[in-house]
């Protein structure tokens, strides 16, 4: 005869908030003990996920707007303004994450081949131009790119 144990809900299933303050708390007053260590553990990992998925995410759209500048004639007078402001944001958005986190800056180049090829495909879909259109190298290196006075 098998048994149907019940799912104990811990703190962190019924409300995260209250479980992340009590979490803090616990740390602070030294009680390591009664720390959620398994959810714990489990949040600082996301966390490091997220901010891989959040640097990444704006390197591809960095480079596609500076593909689109550079290579989408048709719409480039009526856009230019638009995608300029959208290039400054990003650059200055990565700068701000590799600042918080220096530590990214090798996973920036690592990704940065993927995030170019991303990048094309991306503009090519929004510009509805062929993806041979953008050059299959990228258009500058990752200090270029990321340097307000290139392009």
């Amino acid at each position: 005869m098998t048994s149907i144990q019940p799912v104990i809900q811990t703190l962190y299933d019924q409300d995260y908030y209250l479980w992340l303050r009590t979490s803090i708390n616990q740390l602070r007053a030294g009680q390591f003990a009664s720390v959620d260590l398994e959810n714990l553990i489990e949040e600082l990992e996301s966390m490091g996920r997220r901010e891989k998925r959040t640097i990444k995410s704006l390197l591809i759209r960095l480079l596609e707007h500076l593909l689109k500048l550079k290579y989408w004639d048709v719409e480039q007078e009526r856009n230019e303004g638009h995608w300029k402001g959208e290039i400054r944001t990003f650059r200055r958005d990565i700068k701000d994450e590799l600042k918080d986190s220096p530590s990214l800056k090798p996973y920036i180049l690592e990704i940065f081949d993927e995030c170019y090829q991303q990048a094309r495909t991306e503009a090519s879909d929004r510009s509805q131009l062929p993806v041979e259109t953008f050059p299959i190298i990228p258009i500058g290196s990752l200090e270029q790119i990321l340097d307000e006075n290139w392009y």
